[in-house]
């Protein structure tokens, strides 16, 4: 039963003996002799003759499945609409989690330059003397250089973030 399987199922997707043997890393003897029930493949083999054949191993077995046509039908459009409604909630948090975040970095801004604005750019006054000093005076206006030029443009982009991924009515 499983070699007349593996012939008609090869068959019927238009495979050769040659080309389902390259597929499978075997020789080509190897898929006459299991065709010709003079040997079965072992069980890892038979997995991959199902994914290579896309066939449930049932099948390549001789199993046969019981389900009506209607059964089917219904069975699958009941997985189908499970699977369309884990999507649409997962849809939903993902854009509650990005319109929150929009709104985290929006605020992490605000206080950033709430907190630059109250410090007044004090590496101004230090004493460059000390190295340590110098090194982080000169981190600090880096920073504050990049983020008076960069956080504008990133507000703006939030702003926008946070419309895109509001609650839709």
């Amino acid at each position: 039963m499983l070699n007349e399987n593996i012939k008609t199922i090869r068959k019927s997707k238009g495979l050769s003996q040659e080309e389902l043997a390259i597929k499978l890393n075997v020789v080509r003897q190897t898929i006459s002799k299991w065709e010709q029930g003079l040997s079965v493949p072992d069980s890892e083999m038979l997995v991959s003759i199902s994914e290579v054949l896309e066939t449930p191993v049932s099948t390549l077995l001789g199993e046969t499945i019981t389900l009506s046509d209607a059964d089917d039908l219904k069975a699958i459009s009941e997985k189908l609409e499970v699977i369309n409604l884990q999507l649409a909630q997962r849809k939903t948090m993902r854009r509650k989690i990005l319109h929150w975040l929009f709104i985290s970095l929006c605020a992490v801004i605000v206080t950033v330059f709430a907190v630059l604005i109250a410090l007044n750019s004090p590496y101004l006054g230090w004493n460059y003397n000390d190295p340590e000093t110098a090194v982080f005076g000169a981190a600090f206006h880096v920073f504050e250089w990049l983020f008076v030029r960069l956080a504008p443009i990133i507000f703006i982009g939030a702003i926008v973030g946070i419309i895109l991924t509001r609650k839709k009515i």
